[in-house]
């Protein structure tokens, strides 16, 4: 039992606990529980939205996967590094004008009143799309908190799973949307110590053993030092089109990221955000590819039972346990700071999207703030039971789960901001194609030839354009006149 490293553990803990207890003591309405009432700086946002969208996958997950595949995980890197330079440069002033001008909440809530004529139906189906692809993301995350805790101090995975959710639901429920951003801010931060900090550490130990990572990774097997995985013609192009297709999730459709687009208040804030995301990214990968690189090098011939504790492993093996305790919080970091974004994605497809909306239930703030915080319990029970049973890697069931939500809403948002034929048949047709592709391709051997991240996309993008020419709107959402008469009525009437 490392006791330095558990005690560290344990005091990042309570401080994560102690911001969220800070802001549960502040009067909330439901706009500040779940958007922040729009008063966060951007840097803090870019922060949050950085570690919202990387956690244990990032540090447990693609570290494994470098260390499995060698040189051509790169195109991972340079798929995703590429989505969210896209999404800040070209999508988040975007989706903070129309926040302001829909006065809404959510993402599903957002392509309801572009498209009120279906408002209702947009709002079930997202609601059960994000749902159920959510959980297993949010589950994906307690397991891998699991495995850190037990790599780490030899913790039943069991009772590790226990012990973060626990943190993670009492953070969410305590300070909501506020607290969340602000810890993710700190958790970001600690991410990035780990990544850039754990390779360079590698690097100097490399050079004193003399070893030679160029033979390492050559040793590892025959195609691990080829940047195309060592296959020409077209298995070089699925290879590529596979490992870059994580570019589509990052295209607006990702919930607990657009959020944060929703809460930024201006533009000044919107550039600052988009200069430390696209930074903060380029360190962060440039790092994880490393440390999967790196570790074939120091562990030449050496087997593990899960490639997705090679991180903690290294964390352990190269630092002394008070400064291994601050780098090995990087990765319950990141796990909370996406579980907790996640719960709270779950809680306002709840509350806001299906209480107030769709059911046109009319409750106080104070009361809808209670709705959310129930929902965070029971999806925190739900999340817990996957994290449980659930026998698949980290990496396999966030790559799933990006397919079914991110790749299945990226349309809707692209074709809704570029595309003004694009009708609310058109939004029904890309979630319903979307989620019937996303279940039909991981359930097949198609997977193992074309990732879903990819065929999801395309298919969701194809039938919204389809539909969207066989049934258009009415009354067209470039008509500012007759929208902005109409948009405040489908929804709260």
């Amino acid at each position: 039992m490392h006791t330095i490293i558990l005690v560290e553990f344990v005091l990042y803990c309570l401080m994560l606990l102690a911001v969220g207890y800070y802001f549960s003591r502040r009067d909330m309405g439901h706009s500040d529980f779940l958007l922040g009432g729009r008063k966060l700086p951007g840097w803090a946002l870019a922060f949050s939205e950085r570690a919202t969208g990387e956690s244990a996958w990032l540090l447990l997950g693609y570290t494994g996967f470098v260390f499995m595949t060698g040189f051509s995980a790169v195109w991972v890197a340079v798929g995703i590094a590429s989505g969210i330079a896209f999404s800040w440069l070209f999508l988040a002033k975007r989706f903070m004008k129309e926040a302001e001008k829909y006065k809404v909440m959510t993402l599903p809530g957002y392509l309801a009143k572009r498209f009120q004529s279906k408002a209702k139906i947009i709002l079930w189906l997202c609601t059960i799309l994000i749902i159920s692809f959510m959980m297993f993301y949010f589950g994906a995350q307690i397991a891998g908190a699991g495995k850190t805790l037990f790599t780490v101090f030899g913790i039943d995975p069991i009772v590790g799973v226990l012990i973060s959710i626990s943190i993670v639901i009492l953070l969410s429920y305590l300070g909501g949307f506020v607290a969340v951003v602000w810890t993710d801010m700190i958790q970001s931060l600690m991410m990035l110590l780990t990544l850039a900090g754990l390779p360079i550490m590698a690097l100097f130990k490399i050079k004193a053993e003399n070893l030679s990572i160029m033979d390492a990774v050559v040793s590892a097997g025959p195609t691990m030092n080829s940047w195309t995985g060592g296959v020409t013609g077209f298995a070089l192009g699925l290879l590529l089109f596979n490992n870059f297709a994580w570019f589509f999730g990052f295209l607006g459709g990702q919930p607990q990221l657009s959020v944060r687009f929703m809460a930024l208040k201006n533009k000044k804030e919107a550039n600052t955000g988009t200069t430390v995301a696209i930074l903060w990214t380029l360190l962060a990968y440039c790092g994880a590819m490393m440390i999967g690189i790196t570790a074939l090098t120091l562990y030449q011939g050496e087997t593990f039972a899960d490639v997705e504790t090679i991180l903690p492993h290294m964390v352990l093996d190269l630092f002394p346990e008070w400064i291994a305790g601050i780098m090995l919080a990087g990765i319950l970091a990141a796990i909370i700071s996406t579980a907790d974004s996640q719960l709270l994605v779950i809680t306002s497809s709840v509350s806001e999207d299906i209480i107030r909306n769709a059911l046109g239930i009319n409750l106080s703030e104070k009361k809808l703030v209670l709705a959310s915080r129930l929902a965070i319990l029971g999806a925190g029970f739900l999340g817990l039971m996957i994290a449980l049973f659930s026998k698949s890697l980290v990496y396999l069931i966030v790559s799933w789960a990006w397919a079914g939500v991110g790749c299945t809403l990226s349309p809707a948002i692209i074709l809704t901001f570029f595309w003004k034929k694009y009708s609310g048949a058109g939004v029904i047709a890309t979630i319903i194609s979307g989620f019937v592709a996303t279940v039909v391709w991981i359930s097949s051997p198609l997977e193992e030839i074309i990732s879903s991240r990819f065929t999801t996309f395309f298919i969701a993008l194809a039938f919204g354009i389809i539909f969207s020419l066989l049934f258009p709107e009415k009354q067209h959402a470039g008509k500012e006149g007759k929208e902005d008469v109409a948009v405040g009525s489908a929804l709260n009437g």
